[in-house]
C-alpha cells in the first residue's frame, strides 16, 4: 500500500488503505456469494466445491469423514503469465 501512496501523493496513507480495503471486501463477498471475480491482465477469482470424502488422521491412521467445503481458486490471466515468464530460464 505504501507505494501506492508513494505514486498518488494527492491521497492519504489512510485513504490508500480503505480503498485497497474496499477492493479486496468485494471481492470476498462475490466469491461467498458464488460469483467469479476477473481482473484483465491479473487474473480471475473463483469459488470450487470440494465433495465429502474420506480422509485418514496421520497420527492414527483412523479414517476419518470430511465435510465437502467450498476453496477458493485463482487462475493467473495471460498477461501476468507472459510477464513472470518473460526471459526466465528455470534450468
Amino acid at each position: 500500500m505504501q507505494r501506492i501512496a508513494e505514486a498518488n501523493p494527492h491521497l492519504y496513507q489512510r485513504d490508500v488503505e480503505n480503498i485497497v480495503n474496499a477492493i479486496l471486501d468485494e471481492i470476498v463477498a462475490a466469491l461467498g456469494r458464488g460469483d467469479r471475480v476477473e481482473l484483465r491482465g491479473f487474473g480471475a477469482f473463483s469459488v470450487k466445491a470440494r465433495p465429502a470424502r474420506t480422509g485418514r488422521n496421520p497420527r492414527t491412521g483412523e479414517h476419518v469423514d470430511v465435510d465437502g467445503k467450498a476453496v477458493p481458486y485463482f487462475k493467473t490471466g495471460k498477461e501476468m503469465r507472459e510477464r513472470l515468464n518473460d526471459g526466465v530460464d528455470l534450468e
